[in-house]
Parts: structure tokens; sequence; C-alpha cells
């Protein structure tokens, strides 16, 4: 406890000289983290918080290494493309937090449900504070982890403020223990200002918990002595209140202790101190001689998504007729067939085989542990497809539709997308995304919902129009190390059929498709559009370009180019409206890189700026199809 302890002590002064940026001190609390991590096996993931440094210094990180991250050194663990705490390290089994607090309990999750499916026997523990057991992330985590049976050790540090708001303004319960009660978890409370009290207790609750694989809720009773984060200050709590906790300071309190039992002496503890202040300047100085990052915007973005290093698979020359709910099924056999560490989850799809029947007999074949289904919950189960992954999993979540994705959007932005960028964790997650109008679902079963994720770097997007393409993007898909949101289009599921080859194939996301030649006007479009645009074709013997983009990040700019060089004429068509759509970027992108080439203004089409109506003829009135020809004469005449 002495050396995180002394280390903050020496942050506060550099603080104050300009020499890092921010600090959120822990002091007072560091016999928690010093005695969770010590009664843990070093295999054993932890996902502390930002005033756990006694995870960090307790797992032997390198002190320098440490410091470095602080100042955004190059030599951090994030290259410093990220601050304080807000990173993981593989090799110390160690997953640091992000400011949105609560995905990060999902994620411990689905660390240890990897570890249970391997049959490991090992536990995972995750800190938060008693503000974050507020958020649903907190209460959806410990459902998950109670209904699949899974060892994580759920560390609540209740230190009485969330920035300035007490406790008595963040519960109305006794005990934040009583929340393990609902759930079905056994729960503790635990002097969390007693090194001894912490460290036994929670190595007798991991023993057991290795040995029955069941979560256990700690409540840790502390307080937190220093401002939220420097700058804010603790003028807000009474001085009585600040005077009760640091009296029962855990460095202290255990070195009075030590010394009265005679386990320490002065000089010991003396040559203690002396040895952490030489350690602590020695890898300061290494940390401050250490370079800033050097960088371009080319290493910036290249290090945006994880490589992806797989061999591509020819399809092979035997086919069969097949719709795309059949070609996506087929997908999903053949990947848990290659991938034996793939999981899959989804509420209803394992007995019943999910609302769209693409999961069906899987579970039969795969068994309950590598396709289960998930209560309610599609935050914590997002953040468990990013545990898995950590843990070296891949997963599949299908949403069971994709307006629904709205509950899980946090940790698909924040968590997923930014891993690899900040610290090199890839997130190998495919989320299944049933959407689209046209079957009369009204306006929460129906959105093309695909803008929502366009602006976030670190997602890809595929978005397939026919059953061959949705087999070999989705195997692709899976096969990619990056999060892929994967849009199925239901009014395509059962309405087309194509000769879908047998067998495992993947094809390249980020390369469209040209389906009809022509030199008149280019028409860019997926999804539905495209059928649109087909059935059009069939009535009018118009001489356009056809491509259908097939995934929208990667974006196949090349084609588009290549295609409106040649026609001088564009139209770009999407199911989505057009205000802040993906149609919009794209004609945005024309205008820029193909101007001298256009003979007539980049068109757009889209839907009505409204939510989806649920009655037939508003429906089609909502959807652009009518309007098609109409736009396209205009393009012609232009």
């Amino acid at each position: 406890m002495l050396l995180p302890r002394m280390i903050e002590e020496k942050m506060l002064i550099l603080l104050r000289q300009g020499r890092i940026s921010k600090w959120f001190s822990g002091i007072g609390q560091e016999a928690i983290a010093v005695g969770v991590t010590m009664a843990m096996e070093t295999e054993e993931y932890i996902l502390p918080m930002h005033r756990n440094l006694g995870v960090f210094t307790s797992r032997n990180i390198p002190l320098w290494k440490l410091f470095s991250q602080w100042q955004g050194k190059a030599d951090g663990f994030t290259k410093g493309r990220d601050r304080s705490f807000h990173f993981g390290t593989q090799d110390y089994r160690i997953v640091g937090m992000i400011s949105h607090l609560g995905p990060q309990l999902g994620v411990a999750d689905g660390i240890a449900l990897a570890q249970k499916i391997k049959g490991t026997g090992m536990a995972t523990a995750v800190f938060t504070g008693e503000g974050g057991t507020s958020e649903g992330d907190f209460h959806e985590a410990l459902n998950v982890a109670s209904v699949w049976e899974l060892p994580v050790l759920f560390c609540i540090e209740n230190n009485g403020y969330g920035l300035s708001t007490p406790t008595s303004e963040q519960y109305a319960c006794k005990d934040l223990a009583e929340r393990g009660v609902g759930y079905g978890i056994t729960s503790h409370i635990i002097d969390g200002n007693n090194i001894v009290e912490v460290y036994v207790k929670i190595s007798a609750i991991l023993e057991q918990m290795r040995k029955d694989s069941k979560p256990v809720l700690v409540e840790f009773k502390t307080f937190r002595r220093r401002g939220h984060e420097e700058a804010s200050g603790t003028k807000y709590v009474p001085s009585d209140l600040m005077e009760y906790w640091e009296e029962r300071d855990p460095v202290s309190r255990f070195e009075h202790y030590l010394l009265s039992k005679n386990i320490l002496n002065p000089d010991q503890l003396a040559a203690m101190k002396q040895d952490n202040t030489d350690l602590i300047n020695r890898d300061l100085d290494i940390a401050f001689a250490k370079a800033l990052p050097e960088s371009s915007p080319s290493i910036e973005l290249a290090d945006v998504y994880a490589p992806s290093h797989h061999s591509r698979t020819v399809a092979s020359l035997s086919t069969q007729n097949i719709r795309m709910v059949d070609a996506l099924k087929d997908a999903m056999d053949e990947a848990m067939e290659k991938h034996p560490d793939l999981v899959v989850m989804g509420q209803d799809i394992a007995d019943y085989g999910g609302v769209f029947k693409i999961t069906e007999g899987l579970m039969e074949k795969y068994g309950r542990d590598r396709v289960r289904n998930t209560p309610i919950c599609e935050s914590a189960i997002v953040s468990v497809g990013m545990g898995l992954s950590i843990a070296g999993n891949k997963s599949v979540v299908e949403m069971q539709f994709a307006d629904f994705v709205s509950s899980g959007f946090n940790p698909i932005v924040n968590y997923l997308a930014k891993s690899h960028y900040r610290w090199g964790q890839q997130a190998d997650v495919v989320i299944r995304m049933p959407c689209g109008a046209g079957v009369g679902a009204g306006p929460f079963h129906s959105q093309s919902n695909e803008a929502w994720f366009y602006t976030v770097p670190g997602l890809k997007i595929v978005y397939p129009a026919f059953p061959s393409d949705a087999k070999g993007l989705l195997l692709e898909s899976i096969a990619d190390p990056n999060p892929v949101l994967f849009f199925e289009h239901k009014a395509l599921y059962r309405s087309i059929y194509q000769e879908v080859p047998d067998g495992y194939y993947n094809l390249p996301l980020g390369q469209a498709a040209l389906l009809h030649e022509g030199k008149d006007i280019s028409v860019i479009t997926y999804g539905a559009g495209v059928h649109w645009m087909l059935n059009l074709l069939q009535e009018w013997n118009i001489d356009l370009d056809l491509i259908d983009l097939r995934s929208l990040v990667p974006l196949d700019k090349a084609s588009i180019k290549a295609s409106v060089k040649k026609t001088g004429k564009v139209l770009v068509l999407t199911e989505d409206g057009l205000t802040g759509s993906v149609a919009s970027d794209i004609a945005s992108f024309i205008g820029e890189e193909c101007f001298e080439f256009l003979d007539a203004p980049v068109m757009r089409l889209g839907s009505l700026d409204t939510p989806i109506p649920f009655e037939k003829g508003l429906e089609n009135q909502y959807l652009p199809i009518d309007h098609l020809k109409t736009l396209l004469k205009k393009l012609l005449d232009y």
C-alpha cells in the first residue's frame, strides 16, 4: 500500500508543477486495490477504475511505463492517445475503465464467460463506485452474471461521493450490498480501509468462486479524501466527516499495527520508504526522458482497425437456390464450425432459433455454451462480446431488431469502436442487425439506422442485398478481428432467391458490385434500394451503372469515382432519410472528388424525414420508391 500512496503524493507535486495534466486520487482507498489484487492469481483478469493504482503496482507494472502513460509519452500504454488509467494490458491481465464506467461490468462478464467455457477455473474482478451502481449497465451485468453463473467478483468502492453528490442522493437502500439479493447473488460488506480484512475475506471468497463458478458482490466501505479530480477540491465535504476517515487511513492504520506488534521496526519502515522514493525518482527520470509521440495522419488512421490476417476462401462451384435467410443460416453454421471459439448470443436464439429462425438448430449442434439466450439487456450483451474478445473468443450478437441497438449504443461506440486505437485491443464482435421497412412493422421495428454508426471510427458496416453476398460477407465479418455492424434487411429475408455456393467462402469487405453497366447515369445504393432499381430496370430500358455498395465502412470509393467519371450524372439512393445519412456523405464525397466530371448536380433520394409509419399506405408514402423514376428522368434531361 505504501508504494501507490507515495506515487500519488509525488503526482500531486507534479500536478502543481504542471508536469502532468490531471490526477484522480485514490489516497485512502489503497487497501481495496492492493488487497483484492494480492488475493487474485496473476493470470486472472482485473478491471479497475482510476482510483485503483494499487492494482497496477501490485501486478508489478514498471513504474516508468505508468509514468509515461500519464505524461502522454510514446512509450505509454496508449501512445499518448488516452490518459491516466484509460488503458489495458494483456501482459498484466488488466483492463482499464472508460469514462462511461458501466460497460466494464459487462466486459468482466464476457471475460468470465470465456474462462467458464474453457474450464480454466479462474475468477474475474471488476471495480465500480457507488455512483456507478446507479447506471443500467451495473444492473444488467449483475443479472447476466447471475443467470449465467459467471465467476465475477463485483467490487463496489463506496467512497461517499460521486464528484460532489453524496450517497444520500445516490441511492435509498441502507447498503449497496443489498442489491445482490435481488439478483440472487451472494453479497458481503467489507471494511475497505482494513487491509487484513480485505485480503483475508477476498481470498476466501475467490477460493469459493473458483470452485462453484458463481458471482459475488462486495461493497467496500471507504472514503474519497481528495476531490473527484484535484481541480474540484473537497469543500463540499463536512470537516468532521473528513476527520473521521483520516483517522481510519488504511496506510497509517496498518503501519501502526505492524509497529505495535513488532512485525516491522522504524528502521525497516524508513528503509522501505527510502527504497520507494529512490524507485519513484529513478523511474520518473526515465519517463521524463522518453519521447512524446511522433505520428502522422496515416499512422493514426492505420491503428483505428486491427489488421486482418485471415485467408480468402474461394466459393465452391456447387450451389443451392436459396433465400437470404437460408444463406445467413448457412453462414452461421459454417462460422461455428470454422471458429470453435465463436459464441453466439441474443434474445430467443437458442431453442427458438431467433425470431427470424436464422440460428435455428445451432444450439442442438454446438451446445448451450456457444449458442446462448440472453436476458433483455443489449448493453450488457454487447459488453460481454467485448470481454469475450479480450479473453480470445469471437462473438456474434443478434439484435432482435436493429432498432433495439439503441439500448446497447454506448458500448458499441465508446468501447468496441475505440479499443484498438486506444490500446491495441481488438474487438472481435459482429452485431447482426435485422432492419428496414416494407413489412408494416412500424416505428420501432423498421428503421434503417446505419447512419447512427457511420460517423464512428473503428466500426465496420456491412449491408448486403443478395443471399450469396450475405453469406460470404457475414463469414468475412466474423473472420475479421474488428467490430462489424451487419445489417440484414427483413423484407429481403424470404423474398429474394439466388444460387448460393455451398460450404465456406468469404467475400472482401469494401468491394462494391457493378450489377448493371451503362453510360448515362450512375446509381449508387445498397440494401433494398438495389432491388428497387432492378425492378425499375425490368420495365424501363435506361442506360445506367448500378452499383451495390455491399459495405459502407470500408467504402469502395474507387468504384464510385470510376463510375461517376464515366457517366457524369449520379443518383445516390437510400432507404434512410437524407438528413445526416450515408447517402448524403457519399454525395458530398462525389462533389469534392469528381466535380470536374459532373454534368449535373449530384442528386440524392431517400425516405421522408419522419418516423416510419405502420399502416401500409403511409409506409409506401414514407419510402422513396414512387419518386425514383421521376428523379432519374430529371437527371437524364438535365
